[in-house]
């Protein structure tokens, strides 16, 4: 998986995995006589921020605190600032749910410790 730092500006064919970490709300515009909708939010690996741009259906799929994964994605700059979107040929896909990343795999790691233990005396 890439690293936020280490993406640039024209860069395609990113994999990576980020947290949302807020969440604008969508505008919709029209664009050759159809209504599109679209979205910024600030995205993070744990170590760096960037901007992430959401486009119509991929809106509704996130929401802070959710881990995404984004495949084929790219790169652009707009007013001097690094963007990360989906694009026409990329993919987002949820990988964890109202949990930041570094969250996610702490508590994987001790609750089912606890959870079986309290599941075994009940049983």
């Amino acid at each position: 998986m890439t690293k936020i730092s280490e993406l640039k500006p024209g860069q395609g064919s990113v994999n990576i995995e980020v947290t949302i970490k807020s969440l604008d709300e969508p505008r919709t515009f029209n664009k050759f006589g159809k209504d599109l909708r679209v979205a910024n939010a600030i995205v993070t690996d744990g170590e760096s921020e960037i901007k992430l741009t959401l486009w119509n259906d991929d809106i509704n799929k996130v929401k802070v605190g959710v881990v995404v994964k984004i495949t084929n994605g790219y790169v652009s700059e707009f007013q001097g600032e690094k963007q990360l979107t989906t694009g026409k040929f990329g993919k987002l896909e949820i990988s964890g749910e109202g949990k930041s990343k570094s969250e996610f795999s702490e508590e994987s790691q001790e609750e089912p410790e606890d959870n079986s233990s309290e599941e075994g005396e009940d049983y």
